[in-house]
């Protein structure tokens, strides 16, 4: 865990900056290089969906240990076991996937938090440099990790509230395409009603001193979310990018 990286993500928060990411979902670590290299604030590695195994989601760990270039890890689902070992492994934090209530979210963060705060067990591993240095671990883990909810369904949009007030909660992202499907547009990326319903969301946390992420699309997309008031901003998945990059060069 970088606590300086994280330590500056949040005073840039703070000031009402934007911070611009990269969503990782390809294996090799030279996306996360190129990535710190191009300056960005964050990545999150994709553990959720796609193949990235602990080996891939490690490396990518790896290669952002020398920058200021958060590293966070979306999980699957909610399990001790993973958020215990995503932690070991040095990620600087983990995005939560379909947090619906409080007591989802306080159940994850109770599995990321060490006693008494939580239950999170203790491990030589990279994150306590092979067991050499728990103690300051511990403290700044408890201190600094960072903790990142998701809003991908209309359960959990109609719980925001509670969620807000929720300890711990300082950033919340939301999930479009999910959110969608939730309401009955599967396939959709903002299904019928869902772009307002998701601002409006934003505006409650916005209001409560929280921040708010999303994925953009496009360019003018990331300025129309700025604008928005969203302050943790994705320019896209990699293989999307690599994508529309390549299919650009064929476009009339």
């Amino acid at each position: 865990m970088k606590t300086t990286a994280l330590q500056s993500m949040r005073k840039k928060l703070a000031e009402h900056h934007t911070l611009y990411g990269l969503w990782v979902t390809l294996e090799s670590p030279s996306i996360t290089e190129i990535a710190v290299h191009c300056g960005l604030d964050w990545i999150i590695v994709d553990a959720e969906h796609g193949h990235l195994d602990w080996h891939n989601i490690t490396e990518h760990i790896r290669a952002a240990v020398r920058s200021n270039t958060v590293v966070l890890v979306r999980i699957s689902h909610i399990d001790e076991g993973i958020i215990k070992r995503v932690l070991d492994i040095g990620a600087d934090g983990i995005v939560v996937p379909h947090i619906e209530s409080a007591a989802d979210w306080n159940r994850a963060l109770s599995y990321a938090r060490y006693p008494p705060a939580g239950i999170r067990g203790i491990g030589a591993e990279r994150a306590t440099k092979w067991g050499s240095g728990f103690a300051q671990h511990v403290k700044d883990a408890n201190e600094n990790l960072m903790m990142i909810p998701m809003i991908e369904s209309v359960k959990g949009g109609e719980h925001i509230d509670e969620i807000i007030a929720a300890d711990h909660t300082e950033i919340i992202f939301f999930g479009p395409a999910d959110y969608s499907a939730s309401a009955g547009y599967a396939g959709e990326w903002e299904g019928k009603g869902i772009a307002e319903t998701i601002n409006n969301i934003k505006n409650k946390i916005i209001a409560a001193g929280k921040n708010c992420g999303v994925m953009a699309r496009t360019k003018e997309d990331v300025q129309h979310r700025r604008q928005q008031g969203f302050r943790m901003l994705s320019i896209g998945a990699d293989a999307g990018l690599l994508l529309k990059t390549i299919k650009s060069f064929f476009e009339v």
